[in-house]
C-alpha cells in the first residue's frame, strides 16, 4: 500500500496526540516504512512541523466552522493538516489540501464526517483566517502563556521578535571540520553541488546552509568534513577553549555534538571523555567522531550523579550541557511547547543543581568549567549559575547567551576553580 506524504504527517501527529511520541523519532520511523521520495518527506516534515508550530492560530481557525472539542480526534488532526496547508503554504491548491482531507476523514470516520471536512475547510479556503486580535502574542505565535512569561523574563525587549523567531522554522547550519577542509573550500565544494553556504560572523565554522536536501546524502558530510551543529551549540565549545594535551569531561555528552568539536578544537591531541546514560546515544557519538576522523573521544555509559562512576578526579576542563526544558530549540522541536509544564522548570533545575555538584569535585584547581543549556528560563541559567557560585569554590568568568533567529536559544557560563 502507497502511503502519501500528507497520511504520513497524520499518523506523526495522531501518535504525538494519542501516546505523547516525540514527533522526529515518530516521523523518522513513519519515513522509513512510507519509502517516500525526497520531495515527499520534505512535505511530510512540513507538515508535522508546521502544524505543531502553529496549532493555536490552526484551531482558532478552524473553530469559526467547527467544535473541535466535540470532533473525532483523528478527524480534528485531518483537519489541521489541511488547514496548515490552506494558511500557510501557498505552493499547494487548497482544493489538493481538501481533497485529500475529505477522503481522509471518510476513511477513518466515515461518509458523514467526510461530509463535515469538506464543509468546514470549504468555508476556511473561501474565508481564510480570522484577522489576529492586536498584540495577542500567545495565539500569533502559538506559544502557551507560561512559556511567554519565561521569555519575557529573559529577553524584555526582545519578546516579540523572539517569540515570532520561535514559531519559524530552523535553519541548517553546518560545524566545518578544519581537520579535513577549510571553511572556504567548503563553501566552493558545496556551491559546485547547488548548496548556498553563508558563514555566520560568531564562529570561524559555522555555514547556514540552503538547497542541500538530507545531510546525510551528501558526499562533503559523509567525507567528514562537516556536521549538523546549531551557531549556539557551537559557540559552547568556542568558549570552553580547549587546548591540546588537556584532560576533557564532556559531561551528559549525548550524541557528541559538543566532543567532536572539542576534539576538533584540540586537532584531536588530548582525551576527551564523553560521559552519557545512553549507551545508543554515545554509539552515535562513536560513529559521528569516526566520520570526522577524530580518536581522542573515550565513551563512558555511567550516571554522574553515582560517585563511583569510571570517570577521572581532575579534569582541566569540564563541559556540561545540562539536560533543560528545551524551550530554546522549539522552532526544532515545536512538539515540545504542548508537552512541557511549568513544573518542569524547577524539576530539571534541582537536577541542573545536582549534576554541577557531582561533576565540581572532579575539576582540578584552575580549571575550567562550561555549563550550557539548550532553554531562556533564568532558573536554568543565571540564577542557577549564582547559586553555584554562592556554593563557593568557583569564580564566574563569562555568561553568554544567543537568541533565534540568528541561534537557538542558549545559555552558556564559563567558571573557573578557586
Amino acid at each position: 500500500m502507497i502511503v502519501s506524504s500528507r497520511e504520513v504527517a497524520r499518523r506523526v501527529l495522531d501518535r504525538i496526540e494519542k501516546d505523547g511520541a516525540w514527533a522526529t523519532p515518530a516521523l523518522d520511523g513513519e519515513l522509513a516504512r512510507a519509502n517516500l521520495d525526497d520531495r515527499d518527506r520534505r512535505l511530510a516534515s512540513e507538515l508535522v512541523y508546521g502544524v505543531l508550530r502553529h496549532r493555536s492560530r490552526i484551531d482558532r481557525a478552524l473553530s469559526a466552522h467547527a467544535n473541535l472539542k466535540k470532533t473525532h480526534p483523528k478527524v480534528v488532526t485531518v483537519l489541521r493538516v489541511a488547514a496548515y496547508q490552506v494558511l500557510f503554504l501557498d505552493r499547494i491548491p487548497g482544493h489538493a489540501a481538501v481533497n485529500d482531507a475529505v477522503a481522509a476523514a471518510r476513511a477513518v470516520a466515515g461518509p458523514k464526517l467526510g461530509g463535515f471536512a469538506n464543509a468546514v475547510l470549504r468555508k476556511l479556503t473561501q474565508q481564510g483566517e480570522p484577522p489576529l486580535p492586536d498584540g495577542d502574542l500567545e495565539l500569533a505565535t502559538s506559544l502557551p502563556r507560561w512559556i511567554l512569561d519565561e521569555l519575557g523574563r529573559a529577553a524584555g525587549d526582545q519578546l516579540p521578535s523572539i517569540a515570532a523567531a520561535l514559531a519559524q522554522s530552523a535553519p541548517l547550519i553546518a560545524r566545518v571540520n578544519l581537520r579535513k577542509t577549510t571553511r572556504d573550500a567548503l563553501i566552493a565544494e558545496l556551491a559546485d553541488a547547488g548548496v548556498t553556504a553563508t558563514p555566520l560572523e560568531a564562529s570561524p565554522v559555522a555555514l547556514r546552509l540552503e538547497g542541500l536536501g538530507d545531510p546525510g546524502k551528501s558526499p562533503t558530510f559523509l567525507a567528514g568534513k562537516w556536521t549538523v551543529q546549531d551557531l549556539g551549540a557551537q559557540l559552547v565549545a568556542i568558549a570552553a577553549a580547549p587546548r591540546a594535551g588537556q584532560r576533557i569531561l564532556d559531561a551528559c555528552a549525548g550524541v557528541g555534538g559538543k566532543s567532536t568539536h572539542l576534539a576538533e578544537l584540540i586537532d584531536d591531541a588530548g582525551t576527551i571523555d564523553a560521559a552519557d546514560l545512553s549507551s545508543t546515544k554515545l554509539s552515535l557519538c562513536g560513529e559521528t567522531a569516526a566520520r570526522l576522523g577524530l580518536s581522542s573521544i573515550r565513551p563512558h555509559t555511567c550516571d554522574l550523579l553515582d560517585p563511583a562512576a569510571p570517570l577521572g578526579a581532575a579534569y582541566d576542563l569540564i563541559v556540561l550541557d545540562a539536560p533543560c526544558s528545551g524551550l530554546g530549540v522549539l522552532r526544532r522541536h515545536p512538539d515540545a511547547k504542548w508537552r512541557l509544564k511549568p513544573s518542569d522548570v524547577p524539576r530539571l533545575a534541582d537536577l541542573q543543581r545536582q549534576l554541577l555538584d557531582a561533576v565540581l569535585p572532579r575539576l582540578a584547581p584552575g580549571g575550567t568549567l562550561v555549563y550550557s543549556v539548550c532553554t531562556f528560563t533564568r532558573a536554568e541559567g543565571p540564577d542557577q549559575i549564582a547559586s553555584l557560585v554562592a556554593r563557593g569554590g568557583l569564580k564566574l568568568l563569562e555568561e553568554h547567551r544567543t537568541w533565534p533567529p540568528e541561534a537557538d536559544g542558549f545559555y552558556l557560563a564559563r567558571l573557573e576553580r578557586n
